[in-house]
């Protein structure tokens, strides 16, 4: 069974560079069936700068009637991604998802983008079960938590 986030991870993840438009991210993830994107400083260095997932784009660009052609993805990534590094025990990737309620990690060793970890790499890669159903649980919980808190503020 695999213990370290390099043997689950996929490798060499798609992204995109903050410059870049919504539009283009968003096609970038229909053409690659994902749903986040990291975000790298330019391709030479693979520095990770920020991430942007589909939820980012229809909350911030779409629902926020923005132009996709127009909006950067600077605009409405998230900086400074949580991360892991490949040589990191998996427990702890998954312990770190389920903290900061992330879905999905990105790799990083020598300050250079190298995968990314997904709750479907889990499911499938990481030959635990109760794992991953422990942490989509967990997960979940959380959200339901966070979502309740924000009706009974909303209710004040």
């Amino acid at each position: 069974m695999p213990h370290l986030c390099r043997d689950i991870m996929t490798p060499d993840p798609a992204s995109c560079r903050p410059e870049q438009t919504a539009l283009e991210v968003a096609q970038l993830m229909r053409a690659r069936n994902v749903g986040s994107v990291p975000v790298v400083e330019n391709r030479d260095t693979m520095a990770l700068v920020g991430i942007v997932t589909d939820r980012d784009l229809t909350i911030k660009v779409i629902a926020g009637g923005r132009d996709p052609e127009m909006t950067s993805v600077r605009e409405v990534m998230s900086p400074n991604p949580i991360t892991c590094g490949p040589d990191e025990d998996i427990q702890r990737a998954v312990e770190t998802m389920a903290r900061s309620q992330v879905r999905r990690l990105p790799v990083v060793e020598s300050g250079r983008l190298i995968g990314i970890i997904a709750l479907a790499d889990i499911a499938t890669r990481l030959h635990a079960p109760a794992d991953t159903a422990d942490l989509v649980e967990q997960l979940s919980r959380e959200w339901r938590d966070i979502e309740q808190i924000t009706r009974e503020w909303q209710d004040m």
